[in-house]
């Protein structure tokens, strides 16, 4: 397997502020505004987002954090011998009314946010819910597509966005890997 560097920790940054200021632009106020962070990654850049928009604005914003496990289309017969790993959602206040802003690090086929906006309405309904990722590369399955992109990086299928985030991995950075 080869590995190809995309990404730096600067890049990913303002990548990050350009989307707070898209996001704010958007929406004209930050009154109604929800970020939820898909688990694992989708949260650390649905915080990161928070912070950046809150020192723009001088005003707080909701952030919320979702599972989608229990959601997935790829679950069609579960082993009852294997409990899925379940990551725990937290969003706890309604999203009735709320422009909601979804939020991952990188979209794939689509599948993924589906399973985030079925899971999303067991928490209300919003008023207006779009999608922000630090990373798109293409290959839709389904009619999904993010409203705010860090960067479109077009993929082969054999191909594999990694996104490593100084929280969990100690440096923000992003590549790429083939299979060999």
């Amino acid at each position: 397997m080869s590995e190809k560097f995309l990404l730096d920790e600067a890049t990913i940054n303002r990548s990050m502020t350009r989307i707070s200021y898209e996001i704010i632009e958007q929406y004209k106020t930050v009154e109604d505004l929800v970020l939820v962070g898909i688990k694992t990654r989708g949260v650390h850049i649905a915080k990161r987002l928070q912070k950046k928009i809150e020192s723009i604005e001088k005003q707080p914003v909701l952030l919320g954090e979702i599972d989608i496990t229990l959601y997935r289309d790829d679950r069609h017969e579960p082993d009852p011998t294997v409990d899925p790993i379940i990551n725990g959602t937290n969003i706890p206040f309604s999203l009735n009314g709320k422009n909601v802003v979804l939020v991952d690090d990188v979209i794939f086929t689509g599948r993924t946010v589906r399973s985030a906006l079925n899971a999303l309405m067991e928490y209300g309904r919003p008023k207006t819910i779009s999608l922000a990722v630090l990373i798109d590369r293409g290959h839709r399955e389904l009619p999904i597509r993010p409203d705010y992109v860090g960067k479109n990086i077009p993929t082969s299928r054999s191909e594999e966005i990694i996104v490593e985030m100084t929280e969990l991995d100690g440096q923000d950075r992003v590549l790429i890997t083939e299979e060999a």
